[in-house]
């Protein structure tokens, strides 16, 4: 991989809005598309786009009428629908293609490497932002910062190119020698808060402050750290320390993916939280009870909101 001069970003929640929103600024909308089937693509253009109250023009492109296959995948769907967006990007996918993948967890890594090959794939979490979408408007205060790397640690020219576009755009951004590392780092911070904030129906703000929501999310993620080391990946026991105080420095009005989503009537991504650490924690002799628990009530909210939904809805 050379030069990367074209990114393709599909999905166009919270974060690939900020993301497509941003790039499209910094380098120009001819380098960057915001991939869609047909019906989406009319929706985005009628509905507009507001960022911080901007309003954007962004080049949407239909990925079956795509001519350009970007260099750079960017992956910012929900899990539900990534396996979709696999098949619907595949006919982009060139030789030299490179993919990240922003979705939460530890999963959608693998499945690219499988259905592409890891030659195409590099690691990367999303971490640090605060994007609060509601309908076509998406607000942020803090951008957060990617993260990027193989699972090795290895330097490769993929690496480079990546950090070289993202160095050029000017976005937050770094390269880590221990992704794999990262990534467990990352979804012990979306175990605890995103369904901590969710089960006590409130915002970052209600795991700031001492009370049972920051003790709980504090908890789960005590666990999630016992599951990793479980499988071979060194954490220690006091690592939670820096993802708490990450959360301590979100905005105080924002509010998680998972919360967003139940507000919204849309199911979770709580498989990939505490459904992935109750698996593991059960596969090697690991107890998992507050996250258990948590499963449990957010699946319960889950079913609630789903006989809520007129007939005939989904």
């Amino acid at each position: 991989m050379g030069r990367i001069q074209t990114i393709g970003i599909i999905g166009f929640g919270a974060l690939g809005s900020m993301y497509g929103a941003y790039l499209t600024e910094k380098l120009g909308k001819d380098r960057v598309f915001i991939l869609a089937d047909h019906d989406r693509i009319a929706r985005y253009r009628k509905e507009k786009v507001y960022v911080n109250d901007k309003e954007y023009d962004l080049n949407f492109t239909e990925t079956e009428n795509c001519t350009c296959k970007p260099d750079l995948l960017i992956f910012a769907v929900k899990f539900g629908g990534f396996a979709a967006a696999v098949e619907e990007v595949r006919p982009l996918v060139k030789e030299d293609t490179v993919m990240i993948s922003l979705l939460n967890g530890i999963s959608s890594e693998r499945i690219l490497i499988e259905e592409f090959g890891p030659e195409h794939v590099l690691y990367c979490t999303a971490q640090g932002m605060d994007a609060l979408k509601t309908g076509n408007h998406m607000y942020y205060r803090n951008m957060g910062t990617l993260w990027t790397g193989t699972a090795d640690g290895t330097e490769t020219d993929d690496v480079k190119a990546v950090d070289d576009v993202f160095s050029e755009a000017a976005l937050p951004h770094e390269v880590h020698n221990d992704m794999l590392k990262r990534l467990w780092g990352k979804l012990l911070l979306n175990t605890g808060v995103n369904q901590a904030v969710t089960v006590y129906e409130t915002d970052f703000g209600g795991v700031q402050k001492k009370g049972a929501p920051r003790d709980v999310m504090i908890a789960a993620m005590k666990e999630v750290i016992r599951v990793a080391c479980a499988e071979g990946v060194s954490m220690s026991d006091d690592a939670y320390i820096y993802w708490v105080d990450l959360v301590d420095r979100l905005n105080p009005k924002g509010k998680p993916s998972m919360r967003q989503d139940m507000e919204a009537g849309r199911m979770t991504e709580v498989d990939l939280f505490s459904g992935t650490i109750r698996a593991l924690g059960e596969k090697d002799g690991v107890a998992t009870p507050v996250n258990d628990l948590l499963y449990l009530q957010i699946k319960r909210m889950e079913s609630l909101l789903q006989m809520k939904k007129p007939e005939g809805k989904e």
